[in-house]
């Protein structure tokens, strides 16, 4: 019996979703994305899941489109085929965005094309020091998508997006830290532990305001600095009700660690 293409796991607060193609470096194929939209989706919706890790099993973290499948569709003219498969990245990209928690990528070997930008649409980025990453769609002929026309500009601005997209090359994990594109680099046997150690960090804050930071975050890309200081406030007024400010306070009155339940408002 083959195995799923996506794995998803919860435990202690975290949902971890692994790409499971492994002897293909879970290159995209079929309804892959859609699993992974679904998986996205499931965590996003789950209560008990404060903080999402994203990884791939075996040496890659995800090679991208399955190039063989590409062919297929491109050599028998099954360009809506072809188009769908952009819209279901699309999705993903939007439901990473969309998702009220932390999303932690640990990128554990390649990630290119497709894959490098699923990387690129969480909030966190953590790569193993075999790690690398790259925008090489032109490689094939093809244009970025996944999100990756807004993230990589975003990150290191444009003449290094220009250089990135131009080039297509794959950029080896030291460099990617250099350029701004992941957070950390760690040896391969450090990745997973501390992709764990920060997400069940994320899992113990609060969660109401880890959602509207994660909110700021986005908005100020396209915001002025009057707005921003206008959603400050509206976000501020939303925590100072919350149960979890009145958690906060009190536990650091009394020198103690606070316990954030499930935050649902705004």
């Amino acid at each position: 019996m083959s195995q799923p293409l996506v794995l998803v796991e919860i435990s202690d607060g975290v949902g971890t979703l692994t790409l499971n193609r492994p002897e293909k470096l879970n290159s995209f194929i079929g309804e892959m994305r859609d699993l992974i939209s679904g998986g996205i989706e499931q965590l996003g919706g789950d209560d008990a899941v404060r903080a999402v890790i994203i990884t791939g099993a075996g040496r890659a973290f995800c090679a991208g489109a399955d190039v063989k499948y590409l062919t297929h569709l491109i050599e028998t003219k099954a360009i809506d085929e072809a188009v769908a498969l952009v819209e279901a990245g699309r999705r993903v990209a939007a439901a990473l965005r969309d998702m009220p928690k932390p999303v932690i990528a640990a990128i554990n070997g390649p990630a290119a094309g497709g894959g490098a930008n699923l990387a690129l649409a969480c909030d966190l980025r953590l790569a193993s020091s075999a790690a690398s990453i790259g925008q090489t769609f032109n490689r094939i002929g093809l244009h970025p998508d996944w999100g990756g026309t807004y993230t990589v500009p975003r990150l290191v601005g444009p003449a290094r997006a220009a250089e990135l997209f131009f080039f297509a090359e794959m950029i080896p994990a030291e460099d990617a830290l250099a350029m701004g594109l992941v957070n950390r680099v760690v040896t391969p046997e450090e990745l997973m532990p501390l992709a764990q150690e920060w997400a069940a960090r994320l899992a113990r804050k609060p969660a109401l305001a880890l959602r509207l930071a994660k909110r700021a975050i986005q908005q100020s890309l396209g915001s002025s600095f009057d707005e921003m200081l206008d959603y400050e406030t509206a976000a501020q007024r939303a925590c100072f009700e919350s149960a979890d400010a009145l958690e906060g306070v009190r536990a650091f009155v009394e020198k103690r660690e606070p316990n954030y339940g499930e935050e649902t408002s705004p």
